[in-house]
C-alpha cells in the first residue's frame, strides 16, 4: 500500500470555525470563460450561439451593394491550429495567434420586371481573415513575445438612470430631476426639468427641446398624452345647475374636503380636513359614488378631452384648456351633462406635462419629426421622408441602436417589474419602444411628484463588467464595419461582379489592424505584472473603471472611488492602489463571479424558516435587494439552526438585528468580501484598513526567492492560489510517477486512455516580465502514487503547492542602537550568509545589427581599438560564451557600425598608403553590460534573417536545440512504446497460444498450446508480439495500431519543430541579425533593500549585524530581525503581533516533534502529541490513527520547520488558540521572553516580544536604485545634465541645497556646481584642458541657461542684449566707448 505521507504532502492545521460549504471558484475563470465564449473555438460552427465572434459576423453580414444586385453572406468561421506554440512565441518574439478562416457566399440577383429578385448565382469560398490572438492556459496573451493581460472594465451599465443635480444648477437650490437612457451603442436620450418645471428632451446631448416634441413624433396626440400621464375625474351636471364629480377612491387619500361629507346625518369628514383611510373605508362601505361640487371649484380645472356641443358639433372647450366661469356657463347652456377633467392637485400630482404641452408650439406629428431633424442636422433642408428615416434610425433601428440584453433587462426591471412575464418586452428586443419612452417620462414625473428615489450610479446593479471577450467583440465589430464600407464600394464599383469571388471583395487588413492595435496599445491591454504568482492572478482579476468608454482619473470624484454597500462579496474593499488611481482600480472578491449580463454575483446559502440549508445561490446586487442576509460566522447548531435568538443581518446595505425567522440568506464564507491578496493576510481582522491595503498590495511586489518556504501562519488560501495561478505543475490524471528529473516528470496514468502516459515538461530559469526568475522543481519521487489535481512540481514562490512569497524568520520587537529608527530593520548576518532572502534576477540584453545607409552593421569579434583582454569571453562570432561572469562595461556582443567617409588629411593619406586599409571607417557599437549589472551569462540566442548565412554560434545553438528536440522525441516515443507494450503484456500473460509463432528465419518462438509466461515473453522480440496467436490477437493488434498512430503524430509534431528551427527567423524590416543575451544576477540581501510583512509593516534594511552581536534567546539562539516596536501602536496593525505569537508556538511545536524523533520516543506517544497539536481541526480527525511508524517519521519530517497553521480571514485563531499553542510548545503564554545583548551578554531590562514572522523581500532593490555619474548626456536646450538612472543623469542641486552650501560658506565649490558641473559649456572644456595640464584653477564662464533666459525674453518682444565687458573694466566706461 502506498504511503499516506508522500514527498508532496503538506497539511495545514485549520484554526477556522466555519465549515467550507463551496470551493473558491477558479481564480482566473473570469478571463478564460469570457474569451472562450467569444471564440467558441471547440463548438461546431452550426451549433454556435449568437454571442462573441459569431454575433459580430451575424450583425455585420450580409453586406449588400448599393443597388441591391448582389450580397455577401456569412456562413461560418473556423480557427486553425496556431503556427507556433506558446514557448516558441515567447522566444521568437511572436504573437500567439490562430489564423481565422471565414466561409462566405457571394449571391448575385437578377431583378424581374415586377421588382422581385431571383438568385442568379451563388459562389461560396473560405477566405483568410487574418490572425486572432489566442489565450494561453493561464489567461494571458502573448503579443510580440511578451505576456499581456486584458484587464476587465467596470463601466456604467446600459439602461435608464434617474438623477437630480443636487440643487447646484439653480441659485435657489431647487432639485432639477433628469432621466437618461444609455444604450450599449447609439444615441443617448435625456429628459430633464428646467427651473420652471417644464420637461425638456435632449438627443445625444444636443440643444434641448420640449419633451412633448419627441412624444408627438412618436404619434401621440395631446389627448393621448394627458390621459396617459394623468388620472381623470368625471364631472356631472345635476338638476338645478349643480355639479358633482365621480369619486375615484385611489385619488382621495391626502385630499382636503371643501364641505362636510355625510352618510345619512353622520359627518364622516369635516370641512377643510383630509380624507383619512378610515373615512375612505366607510365611504366605500356606504357605496358613495359622487361628491357634489360648487361651480367655483371647477374653475381652473383642465379638460381631459375636447368638450363638444352635441347639437352644433362645435368644440366648446378644447383638450388641455382651463375651465373658466364663462366656459362653464356655455357648458351649462349647451346642456352637456358630463365631461372629464384631469386630476391635478399641485401637491401629489403636478401640472408639469400639461404646462409643457402648453408651451410647446409644435402641434402635429409631422412638424415634430421635422423639428427633431432640424435640431440634429442644423443647416440641412429637411424633407419629411429623410426626417422620418433619421428619427426611426435614432432609437428604433437595430443596426444603429442597441440597448443590448443588459439594457433591456434594466429597463424591464425599472418599468415592467409588475407586468406578467409573458407581457414584458423580451430580452431580444434591443431597441427602444414608444412605451419605454412614455414610461421614462412618467417615472421622471413621479420623482418630481415626490414618489420614488433617484438611482445610485455607484450601485453595482448599475455598473457592469466588460471582460476580455466583450472588449474584443467590440474591437472586432469596429474592424468589420470599416471593412464593410470597403466591400460595399468594391461590389458597387465592380462592373464584372459575375467573375469575382468573395476573396476579391474582402481585404482583412482593417480587421487585423484593429485587433493588433488593441492588444498592442489599448489602455486595458497591459504588460502583465509577473513579479510573483500572486501578482499574476491579481492582475487577471483586476477591474478598472478607466479605459476607453470609462472614466478618466481627473473626472472621477470621491463617490465613484468610495466603497459601496453592494461591493460586499463582489469587489474587495481593501485591495486598490494608493495614489491617483485609488478606488478606480479594484479587485474581484474571492468568491465573486461575473454573470452572463456582466453583473458581479456572489454566492449565498439559502435560509428557510430559520434553518440554513446547503443550497447555494448566486445573486447580483439587484437581486439581493430587500433580503436579510446573515454573516457566515453566525453560530449554528447541528441542524443548521441559529443558536442566538437575535441575529445580525445585512438589509439593503445596513446592518440590523433581526429574528432568525426573518433571515433569508447567509454568507458562504467569512473571507467572501475580500480579494485573494487580502485573504492571504492572517489576522486581517485585527489590522487597520490602510495598513491592510498596503499589506495586500505589497505581497504583489515580493520577489521569488531561491529557497521558497510557505508561511507557518497562513490562511489556507495559499494552496488555492498556487494551483490556479498556473505556476505549479498539477497532475491531469491519477497514476504512478514513472520517472522524474529536473526538466520533466512522467506519470503512468490509470483509467481511460491509460496507454498514453502523461509527460510534464518543467520550466527552467525563465525570465519573467519583471526580470524575476521563473523556474519549476519536482516535489514527487519515482514510484509515488498521485491523484488528479496533486502537485507534481513547485513553481516560483511556491512550496509544496502552497504560495510562499517570503521566509519565516525569528523577529524581536525592540530598539537597537537607533538602527530601527523610522521603520528601519536590523538584520542578522546569518540571513545574508545562508541565502535566506537571496533571489535570482534574469536580465535580457538585445543587440541588433541593421542595414544602415552607410552599409551593413556586423556582429564580429574583430572590433577596432579593443584589447584582447576585453574579448576573452567572446567566441569567434563575437558573442559572449555561456557561463562567463560579466561585470559592468564588459562586452556581450561585439558589433561594428560603418562610419561616414571623412576627408583625410595628407598625413593620414600617407599613413594609409604605407600601412594599408585601417579600420577607421567603422566604429565600435558593441553591446556592453550596463552600469550596476553583473552576473553570469546563462543563455544567448541568435536570430538570423531568412536567406542569410548563419554564423557558427547560430549553427551551434541550432544543433544543440535540434539534438534536444530529437532526444525528447526519442524518449517520449520510448515511454509510449513501453507503456503500450506493458498493456499488451498484461493481455498476453497466462493466455494459451492457439498456434505456433515463427520468426523471419523460420525459428519457432512459440509452440501451439504453450502458456505464455513472463520469461518466455521476455525472450520474444517485441516486433513479433502482435503476431502471437491467442484468442485476443485482434485486441493486441488494435493496441499496436493505436501505438503506431500515436508515434506517427508525435514524430510529425517534432518534425515540424525541427523544420521551424532550420528556417530563418521573422525579423523586423531593416534588421539583419539579432542577438539576445540573458544574464542571471544573484541578489543577496543588503543594506537599502526594502522588506515588509503581510500587514503593511514595511521598512528598509539599515544594518546587517554579525550573528554574534544580535540579541539572543535564553537557549542561545540569536534573532534574525529586529523591528521597531513603535511601528505597531500608531499604525494599528496588531495582526502582526498575533502572527508573531502564533508563529512562535508553531515553530516550537515543530522543534518539539523533531526532538521526540531524535530521542526515539514511541510512535504512540508521538501520535498522541500530534493529536493534541491538531485538536480542533475536524479534517484531521482519525488521520493519525492510520499512520504506521514510517509514516509518523515522514509526517514529523514535513513539519521540521514548524507546524503549519491556517488562520482564515475573519474566522481566525482566537486568543485561546494562540495561548494554547504557546502553552503546548512550553513557551510563555505572554509571547515575550528575556533577550540578551549579543555584545555584552547582559539581559535587556524588559521582556521582549519574540516570535516567527513571515517577511517578504520586495522588488525595490537597492542595486536597481543606486546610481552614480561623473560625466554623461546633457539636455539639448539648457545643456544641463539629464535626470534619472535610466538616462544616466545627474543629481539635481536645487534652491535648498544652494542654501546649505552657502551656510557652510563653500563659495568655490558652489560656483563649480552651478557652472562647469552644470551648464557652462565653455567652462567644461576649459576645465578639462586645465585638469589635463595639471592646473586645478576654476574659471567659470556664462551658464547656458542664461542664454535660454535671454531668448525667452526676446520671444516676449523685449530687446534684451548681453553687454559683455572684460573683467575689471567698469561697465559705464565700456558703454562710453560704445
Amino acid at each position: 500500500m502506498p504511503s499516506v505521507v508522500q514527498s508532496n504532502f503538506r497539511v495545514r492545521k485549520n484554526l477556522g470555525r466555519v465549515r467550507r460549504i463551496i470551493d473558491v471558484p477558479n481564480l482566473i475563470d473570469i478571463q478564460k470563460s469570457s474569451y472562450d465564449k467569444f471564440l467558441q473555438m471547440s463548438v461546431p460552427p452550426n451549433e454556435r450561439e449568437e454571442v462573441g465572434l459569431q454575433a459580430v459576423f451575424r450583425s455585420v453580414f450580409p453586406i449588400k451593394d448599393f443597388n441591391g444586385t448582389s450580397e455577401l453572406v456569412f456562413v461560418s468561421y473556423n480557427l486553425e491550429p496556431p503556427k507556433y506554440d506558446v514557448d516558441e512565441c515567447r522566444q521568437r518574439g511572436m504573437t500567439y495567434s490562430a489564423p481565422i478562416k471565414v466561409t462566405n457566399q457571394l449571391m448575385i440577383y437578377d431583378t424581374r420586371d415586377g421588382g422581385e429578385r431571383i438568385v442568379r448565382d451563388i459562389k461560396e469560398q473560405e477566405v483568410y481573415f487574418g490572425e486572432l490572438p489566442l489565450m494561453t492556459e493561464t489567461g494571458t496573451f502573448i503579443i510580440n513575445g511578451t505576456e499581456r493581460v486584458v484587464v476587465s472594465q467596470l463601466h456604467r451599465s446600459p439602461g435608464v438612470f434617474f438623477d437630480h443635480d443636487k440643487g447646484k444648477t439653480h441659485s435657489s437650490g431647487k432639485l432639477l430631476y433628469s432621466a437618461r437612457v444609455i444604450p450599449y451603442r447609439g444615441s443617448w436620450l435625456d429628459f430633464e426639468f428646467d427651473p420652471k418645471d417644464i420637461i425638456y428632451v435632449r438627443i445625444d446631448r444636443r440643444r434641448k427641446m420640449h419633451a412633448t416634441v419627441l412624444l408627438r413624433a412618436l404619434g401621440y396626440s395631446t389627448q393621448d398624452l394627458l390621459n396617459y400621464f394623468y388620472s381623470t375625474e368625471t364631472v356631472y351636471l345635476e338638476k338645478g345647475g349643480k355639479y358633482a364629480k365621480s369619486i375615484e377612491y385611489d385619488l382621495l387619500a391626502g385630499q382636503r374636503t371643501t364641505r362636510d361629507i355625510k352618510i345619512g346625518n353622520d359627518v364622516i369628514v369635516k370641512k377643510n380636513t383630509k380624507f383619512t383611510r378610515a373615512a375612505i373605508r366607510k365611504m366605500k362601505e356606504a357605496k358613495l359614488e359622487r361628491l357634489s361640487l360648487e361651480p367655483e371649484e371647477l374653475v381652473g380645472k383642465v379638460a381631459a378631452h375636447d368638450i363638444v356641443d352635441p347639437e352644433t358639433g362645435e368644440v366648446v372647450v378644447e383638450v388641455n384648456e382651463e375651465l373658466t366661469e364663462a366656459k362653464l356657463e356655455r357648458l351649462r347652456d349647451a346642456n352637456i351633462e358630463q365631461f372629464r377633467i384631469l386630476f391635478i392637485d399641485g401637491l401629489n400630482v403636478g401640472s408639469y406635462l400639461r404646462d409643457t404641452l402648453l408651451t410647446d408650439k409644435v402641434k402635429t406629428m409631422e412638424d415634430s419629426i421635422l423639428e427633431i431633424y432640424r435640431r440634429l442636422r442644423p443647416g440641412d433642408p429637411p424633407t419629411l421622408e429623410t426626417a422620418k428615416t433619421l428619427f426611426h434610425n435614432l432609437f428604433f433601428n437595430a443596426e444603429r441602436y442597441d440597448l443590448s440584453k443588459v439594457g433591456r433587462l434594466k429597463l424591464n426591471y425599472k418599468f415592467y417589474r409588475d407586468v406578467p412575464e409573458d407581457e414584458r418586452p423580451g430580452l431580444d428586443l434591443t431597441v427602444l419602444t414608444p412605451q419605454d419612452i412614455l414610461e421614462t417620462v412618467r417615472h421622471l414625473i413621479e420623482l418630481k411628484n415626490g414618489r420614488g428615489s433617484v438611482d445610485d450610479i455607484d450601485h453595482l446593479g448599475n455598473r457592469r463588467v466588460r471582460a476580455v471577450g466583450e472588449l474584443m467583440e467590440n474591437q472586432y465589430r469596429i474592424g468589420l464595419v470599416r471593412m464593410e464600407r470597403a466591400i460595399k464600394e468594391r461590389m458597387s464599383m465592380s462592373q464584372e461582379i459575375d467573375t469575382l469571388m468573395p476573396h476579391d471583395l474582402i481585404n482583412a487588413k482593417p480587421v487585423s489592424a484593429v485587433v493588433k492595435e488593441y492588444f498592442g496599445s489599448s489602455q486595458l491591454s497591459q504588460f502583465m505584472d509577473q513579479t510573483n504568482p500572486l501578482s499574476e492572478v491579481t492582475h487577471k482579476r483586476r477591474l478598472s473603471a478607466l479605459g476607453p468608454g470609462g472614466l478618466t482619473r481627473e473626472r472621477a470624484g470621491f463617490e465613484v472611488r468610495d466603497v459601496h454597500a453592494t461591493h460586499y462579496g463582489r469587489i474587495c474593499p481593501i485591495e486598490t492602489p494608493e495614489g491617483p488611481n485609488i478606488g478606480l482600480i479594484a479587485s474581484l472578491s474571492t468568491f465573486a463571479r461575473v454573470n452572463e449580463f456582466g453583473f458581479v454575483e456572489t454566492p449565498y446559502r439559502k435560509v428557510e424558516n430559520g434553518r440554513v440549508t446547503e443550497d447555494v445561490i448566486w445573486l447580483s446586487a439587484l437581486e439581493e435587494e430587500g433580503k436579510y442576509i446573515a454573516q457566515a460566522t453566525v453560530n449554528l447548531d447541528e441542524g443548521g439552526r441559529f443558536k442566538e435568538s437575535l441575529v445580525s443581518a445585512r438589509y439593503n446595505g445596513e446592518f440590523k438585528i433581526v429574528t432568525p425567522e426573518m433571515v433569508e440568506l447567509m454568507d458562504v464564507a467569512p473571507n467572501q468580501m475580500v480579494s485573494v491578496a487580502a485573504a492571504l493576510v492572517p489576522f486581517l481582522e485585527h489590522d487597520d484598513a490602510n495598513r491592510a491595503l498596503m499589506g495586500a498590495n505589497m505581497q504583489r511586489q515580493a520577489v521569488p526567492l531561491v529557497q521558497s518556504h510557505a508561511p507557518l501562519v497562513g490562511t489556507g488560501m495559499e494552496e488555492r492560489l498556487a494551483r490556479d495561478s498556473g505556476v505549479c505543475v498539477i497532475a491531469r490524471r491519477p497514476g504512478v510517477v514513472e520517472s522524474v528529473d529536473a526538466t520533466r516528470i512522467v506519470v503512468r496514468a490509470e483509467g481511460e486512455g491509460a496507454e498514453v502516459p502523461d509527460i510534464y515538461h518543467l520550466m527552467k530559469f525563465q525570465r519573467s516580465n519583471q526580470s524575476t526568475c521563473y523556474t519549476q522543481k519536482p516535489v514527487v519521487r519515482t514510484g509515488e502514487v498521485v491523484k488528479k489535481g496533486d502537485v507534481l512540481a513547485d513553481g516560483p514562490s511556491t512550496d509544496m503547492g502552497e504560495l510562499a512569497l517570503g521566509q519565516n524568520v525569528l523577529v524581536a520587537f525592540m530598539p537597537w542602537q537607533g538602527y530601527n529608527f523610522e521603520d528601519s530593520i536590523l538584520v542578522s548576518e546569518r540571513i545574508a550568509k545562508d541565502d535566506v532572502f537571496t533571489s535570482i534576477h534574469i536580465e535580457e540584453f538585445e543587440c541588433v545589427a541593421r542595414d544602415t545607409k552607410l552599409g551593413k552593421e556586423e556582429i564580429t569579434r574583430d572590433i577596432p581599438n579593443v584589447g584582447e583582454e576585453a574579448l576573452k569571453d567572446l567566441d569567434d562570432s563575437g558573442i559572449v560564451r555561456i557561463g562567463a561572469e560579466v561585470r559592468p562595461g564588459d562586452i556581450l556582443v561585439g558589433k561594428i557600425t560603418p562610419k561616414g567617409e571623412t576627408q583625410l588629411s595628407p598625413e593620414e593619406k600617407l599613413l594609409r598608403a604605407i600601412f594599408g586599409e585601417k579600420a577607421g571607417d567603422v566604429r565600435d557599437s558593441s553591446l556592453k553590460v550596463p552600469p550596476g549589472v553583473g552576473g553570469i551569462v546563462i543563455n544567448a540566442r541568435v536570430f538570423s534573417r531568412k536567406g542569410t548565412e548563419k554564423d557558427d554560434r547560430a549553427r551551434d545553438i541550432e544543433d544543440q536545440e535540434r539534438a534536444r528536440i530529437e532526444r525528447t522525441r526519442d524518449e517520449e516515443i520510448k515511454i509510449l512504446r513501453d507503456s503500450f507494450f506493458r498493456r499488451i503484456r498484461e493481455l498476453l500473460l497466462g493466455k494459451e497460444a492457439t498456434g505456433k509463432l515463427v520468426d523471419d528465419k523460420g525459428k519457432v518462438l512459440f509452440q501451439k498450446g504453450a502458456i505464455i509466461d513472463e520469461p518466455s515473453l521476455a525472450e520474444i522480440p517485441r516486433k513479433y508480439w502482435g503476431e502471437i496467436p491467442v484468442d485476443d490477437a485482434e485486441r493486441v493488434q488494435q493496441i499496436l495500431r493505436d501505438l503506431e498512430e500515436l508515434v506517427r503524430t508525435r514524430e510529425e509534431h517534432f518534425r515540424d519543430k525541427i523544420d521551424r528551427l532550420s528556417k530563418g527567423d521573422e525579423l523586423p524590416p531593416g534588421v539583419i541579425k539579432m542577438v539576445k543575451v540573458y544574464i542571471a544576477i544573484k541578489r543577496k540581501l543588503q543594506v537599502g533593500d526594502k522588506m515588509a510583512g503581510r500587514h503593511g509593516n514595511k521598512g528598509v534594511i539599515s544594518r546587517i549585524l554579525p550573528e554574534e552581536d544580535m540579541p539572543y534567546l535564553q537557549d542561545g539562539r540569536p534573532v534574525d530581525l529586529v523591528l521597531n516596536p513603535l511601528g505597531v501602536p500608531s499604525r494599528m496593525n496588531v495582526g502582526q503581533i498575533l502572527e508573531i505569537h502564533l508563529g512562535w508556538g508553531a515553530f516550537e511545536l515543530g522543534n518539539q516533534l523533531q526532538r521526540m524523533i531524535e530521542q526515539q520516543r514511541a510512535s504512540a506517544e508521538i501520535k498522541e502529541h500530534l493529536k493534541a497539536i491538531y485538536a480542533g481541526d475536524e479534517t484531521m480527525n482519525g488521520f493519525f490513527d492510520n499512520l504506521d511508524d514510517g509514516d509518523v517519521k515522514r509526517f514529523v519530517k514535513t513539519v521540521d520547520e514548524g507546524v503549519f497553521m491556517g488562520s482564515p480571514v475573519f474566522d481566525g485563531a482566537h486568543e485561546s488558540d494562540i495561548k494554547g499553542a504557546l502553552d503546548l510548545a512550553g513557551l510563555p503564554t505572554s509571547g515575550q521572553a528575556i533577550l540578551f545583548d549579543g555584545r555584552t551578554g547582559d539581559a535587556f531590562d524588559q521582556n521582549v516580544t519574540v516570535g516567527i514572522m513571515y517577511m517578504l523581500k520586495l522588488h525595490h532593490l537597492v542595486d536597481d536604485k543606486i546610481h552614480a555619474r561623473s560625466i554623461g548626456p546633457y539636455s539639448l536646450v539648457t545643456q544641463q545634465p539629464l535626470g534619472g538612472k535610466a538616462q544616466f543623469g545627474g543629481q539635481r542641486l536645487g534652491e535648498m541645497e544652494v542654501w546649505a552650501m552657502e551656510a557652510y560658506g563653500a563659495a568655490y565649490a558652489l560656483q563649480e556646481f552651478l557652472t562647469v558641473k552644470s551648464d557652462d559649456v565653455m567652462g567644461r572644456t576649459r576645465m578639462y584642458e586645465a585638469i589635463v595640464k595639471g592646473d586645478y584653477t576654476l574659471e567659470a564662464g556664462l551658464p547656458e541657461s542664461f542664454n535660454v533666459l535671454i531668448k525667452e525674453l526676446q520671444s516676449l518682444c523685449l530687446n534684451v542684449e548681453l553687454v559683455e565687458t572684460s573683467a575689471g573694466v567698469e561697465a559705464s566706461a565700456a558703454e562710453e566707448e560704445e
